[in-house]
């Protein structure tokens, strides 16, 4: 599942263009942002990061990258694959 701020007609056009084929979720009060730590002051959009979360809710890997967006990605398969 994917969450961001951008409401949920700007999810569900992101959605269509790219057929990602899971749920976006919209965040557009920043709360989730908040709580999972990557709400940034003022206007900005949050920090990019994925989390990668087991079956039983532990938290298996956390990925940041503001500039590399492929890293999310590969690094989440290796976590998810280490399991």
């Amino acid at each position: 599942m994917g969450i961001s701020a951008d409401p949920v007609d700007r999810q569900k056009a992101f959605d269509t263009k790219n057929d990602l084929g899971f749920p976006l979720l919209s965040d557009p009060d920043k709360q989730i942002a908040r709580q999972f730590g990557v709400k940034r002051f003022g206007p900005l959009p949050s920090k990019r990061a994925t989390f990668v979360i087991a079956p039983d809710r532990s938290l298996v890997a956390v990925i940041s990258s503001e500039l590399n967006m492929e890293a999310h990605a590969d690094q989440a398969l290796a976590a998810l694959r280490a399991r």
